[in-house]
């Protein structure tokens, strides 16, 4: 008697394990981009303040907060089960740099706790939750920012005019914590413990400075020289938003809590740094947001379909609201306060196409495939 083979089904609790094996660290650009709805919104101008903003821009620190419980559990299942996935993510120069998102996804929902998300769950737990996500996105971002050059240098086999300005995803990682530091001084003993994260936080800033000084150049040139990127990639223009945007926060940030931190004159000097370097910096990033805008629109008329670098028009430009938040707050200009609104007007726009296009995508499984050869 021959018995015919039956095929297996799958048992439930690999089902899950399969649907994230095509799950990439750019993933936690949804997280970073919800996170920064929340804080920026926070820290709009009066004028711009409604009934109920503060409550929603919570209610969306908790959506993010999920996400990244969520994603966190999905990559490590991502890790488990699909390491030859996770290895070829890394070897590929394409997706490395995307392990930035990770480091900063970190320190935006901490950062996030902090700013809105104490609301709800209280002054307390929201100190100790940004520590922690704190701690660990900066100790993930400085590995990260070594990492990744690192692989691009000895691993990875990139030919001439290929920088895309996803390469700079890792640099910008400790410009984050150098943004998000500030906040969480007051918190430490009075005296060096203080003044030691203030100064760590403007090292930081330093670091992630030059670094995307000496990478924009090549994005800038690979432009001018080979022309627009690939439809697909033409959203990532817009991260370069980010470090322009994030530096000038940093600043002023930084400014904010100089006085009593550290000696004079350098608490002074940081309130003047944070008007001189910050006003010209969002000076250039208005005209790149200009530059990147025109090139989405002619990408989209030559067919550029959603894909998940449509993040990349969040994060960067809530960078450019807080940036422009906090020169409001350091000139008391009404102009600032009225870009700042335009801007998070922008940004709330580009985080529901995203957030809604993504869902869609989610639920019918096209963005968990396995990517079009």
């Amino acid at each position: 008697m021959v018995i015919a083979a039956q095929p297996l089904a799958l048992p439930a609790h690999h089902r899950p394990a399969a649907a994230v094996r095509h799950l990439g660290p750019n993933w936690y650009a949804c997280v970073m981009g919800t996170a920064i709805v929340a804080t920026a919104g926070a820290g709009l101008p009066r004028a711009a303040h409604v009934p109920g903003l503060r409550t929603a821009c919570a209610a969306v620190w908790a959506l993010s907060a999920a996400l990244l419980v969520t994603l966190l559990g999905a990559r490590a299942l991502h890790w488990l089960h699909h390491r030859d996935q996770a290895r070829a993510h890394l070897l590929d120069p394409a997706v490395a740099p995307f392990y930035g998102c990770l480091a900063m996804a970190l320190l935006a929902v901490g950062g996030g706790a902090l700013v809105i998300g104490r609301d709800w769950i209280g002054a307390g737990p929201a100190v100790a939750l940004d520590a922690v996500l704190f701690t660990a996105g900066t100790v993930v971002g400085l590995v990260t920012a070594v990492a990744v050059p690192y692989l691009m240098v000895v691993r990875h086999r990139i030919e001439p005019g290929r920088a895309t300005p996803v390469w700079l995803l890792p640099l910008v990682a400790p410009m984050v914590s150098a943004v998000l530091a500030p906040p969480l001084v007051p918190h430490l003993p009075a005296g060096q413990p203080r003044e030691t994260l203030l100064l760590a936080a403007f090292a930081m800033f330093g670091l992630s400075l030059l670094a995307t000084l000496v990478m924009l150049p090549l994005i800038l040139a690979r432009l001018i020289t080979a022309g627009p990127l690939p439809l697909a990639l033409t959203p990532t223009l817009f991260l370069v938003l980010g470090p322009l945007g994030q530096s000038a926060t940093a600043v002023g940030n930084i400014a904010d809590v100089a006085p009593g931190t550290v000696p004079a004159p350098y608490d002074e000097g940081f309130a003047v740094l944070s008007v001189l370097y910050g006003v010209p910096v969002m000076g250039f990033a208005l005209l790149w947001l200009g530059l990147a805008a025109a090139l989405v629109v002619r990408a989209l008329r030559r067919g550029m379909g959603f894909t998940m670098t449509w993040w990349a028009f969040t994060f960067p430009v809530g960078t450019c609201v807080t940036g422009t938040e906090s020169l409001a707050r350091h000139t008391g200009l009404a102009t600032l306060d009225a870009l700042a609104i335009a801007l998070y007007t922008l940004l709330l726009a580009a985080w529901a196409l995203a957030a809604v296009r993504t869902g869609r995508g989610v639920i019918s499984g096209e963005l968990l495939a396995a990517p079009r050869q």
